[in-house]
């Protein structure tokens, strides 16, 4: 019954910033883990950003100092700061939120929401 709304996605130049948020609703748990996938057109999704529900986080390589990963766990609501954008960070973004950080829970996933970077 857990529904995950992602928003803030849109059109930007590079060198600009966006704010995705995600939030999910249905759920008396908290979540553990909470990260960020992009897929861009003739990739294979990929990890952007992963945070616990300690406050660590790990970002992939290509975005690290340029986005920001954070969450309100009172709410359970998910962030990614995205500045500095660039062309190839053009993608559907999706949250994932997991009860466990392991591999054998898939988690939540929400619609995807499209990010545009125009050169």
């Amino acid at each position: 019954q857990v529904q995950v709304v992602e928003s803030g996605g849109g059109l930007v130049q590079a060198g600009g910033s966006l704010r995705l948020s995600c939030a999910a609703s249905g759920s008396s748990f908290s979540f553990n883990r909470m990260g960020w996938h992009r897929q861009a057109p003739g990739k294979q999704r990929e990890l952007v950003a992963v945070i616990n529900s300690g406050g660590s986080t790990n970002y992939a390589d290509s975005v690290k100092g340029r986005f920001t990963i954070s969450r309100d766990n009172a709410k359970n609501t998910l962030y990614l700061q995205m500045n500095s954008l660039k062309p190839e960070d053009t993608a559907v973004y999706y949250c994932n939120f997991r009860r466990y950080d392991a591999s054998f829970d898939p988690g939540y996933w929400g619609q995807g929401t499209q990010v545009t970077v125009s050169s």
